[in-house]
């Protein structure tokens, strides 16, 4: 299927609404691998449950992530666009990875302790051992490449260990995955704390602008984002908030920060803030539409899910098959 081709995987959790970091930093940037590699793109759904879900809220937003993916420019004739739980190979390589983590390298994970802040009511087993599933994820796919944000860089390097040892124990099984991590817009972060990442769970609406908003409701979070003191649209020590609206703007427009600096020499914030809103509400509108008229097919989208499974499957069972002979699992069937 992809002889010719190094594969990329990624996923993108159906737990919230999807933010513009999310598009930014991960789902614009997915359709230019299309023709150079073989991609598979994954909703998943088995990692949102670390965290409690309302079954129909999941059921639906899981619908809607893959709507995103494909109005975002995912081709599903040229993506293999699946959902996680779908492909049964996803939790049976994680559970036989766990037996290949060690303790104290998921006990160090960054997310797990944030997490388990914000969650201590439900400081799961699932929670700790998530690292694990995210390495089966990849490893599944013998993923070459893997587009992640600098937040996740910490969970490729647990997986490339993970993979690294388990090939020490048997033998060639697992190719260890490179990350790609855009040199812009990598981290899109909050318009209320410019220097803490932009987070679709942030209980503060105005932190967040999510790819679904409408115009009105994007202008008006632009116009309460968090600055400084000053008055100049320039980068410096003390603007984090300046900067990473000149980083969205930059995303959105394609300027250099040069160029944005000239552009509003002698404006103020608030020029610049009306500008950068106008900027993401004009390149997200036809996203928006496109998400519109697919999540109105309900039945076009399990046809999508149907044929990403069985492309997924296919693929993740030769892994699974080499895995399982070298555990010294019994297999059946095998002539």
């Amino acid at each position: 299927m992809f002889k010719d081709k190094k594969v990329v995987f990624s996923g993108v959790q159906p737990s919230g609404d999807l933010t513009i970091g999310n598009y930014l930093g991960a789902i614009k940037n997915f359709k230019t691998f299309s023709e150079e590699y073989y991609c598979l793109y994954c909703v998943v759904n088995e990692h949102a449950i670390t965290v409690r879900q309302n079954p129909a809220e999941l059921r639906k937003r899981t619908y809607e992530t893959l709507a995103l993916y494909m109005a975002c420019g995912l081709d599903p004739e040229k993506n293999t666009l699946f959902v996680q739980s779908h492909v049964p190979a996803h939790a049976e390589l994680g559970w036989i990875l766990d037996c290949y983590t060690m303790f104290g390298e998921l006990s160090r994970m960054t997310q797990f302790k944030d997490k388990s802040a914000k969650n201590a009511d439900n400081i799961n087993a699932g929670l700790f051992t998530y690292p694990s599933l995210m390495a089966a994820d990849i490893l599944l796919y013998q993923t070459e490449m893997v587009p992640v944000g600098v937040d996740q860089k910490q969970h490729l390097e647990l997986t490339r260990n993970i993979a690294e040892r388990f090939n020490q124990v048997y033998g060639e099984t697992f190719v260890v995955p490179e990350g790609y991590i855009p040199q812009t817009t990598a981290k899109i972060m909050s318009l209320s704390e410019p220097t803490k990442k932009m987070s679709k769970s942030d209980e503060n609406e105005n932190a967040v602008v999510r790819i679904l908003d409408p115009k009105d409701v994007i202008i008006r979070k632009f116009k309460r984002a968090v600055t400084d003191s000053g008055s100049e649209i320039r980068r410096g020590e003390g603007k984090d908030g300046i900067m990473n609206l000149m980083s969205i703007y930059g995303a959105f427009t394609g300027k250099t920060e040069e160029e944005i600096e000239r552009e509003f020499e002698g404006k103020g914030y608030g020029d610049f803030k009306m500008a950068v809103g106008e900027a993401c509400a004009d390149a997200l509108a036809p996203v928006q539409a496109e998400f519109a008229r697919l999540a109105a097919d309900k039945a076009y989208l399990e046809t999508v899910m149907e044929k990403g499974a069985e492309d997924a499957s296919r693929l993740a069972a030769r892994t699974m098959s080499k895995v399982r002979r070298k555990l010294g699992f019994v297999e059946l069937g095998r002539k």
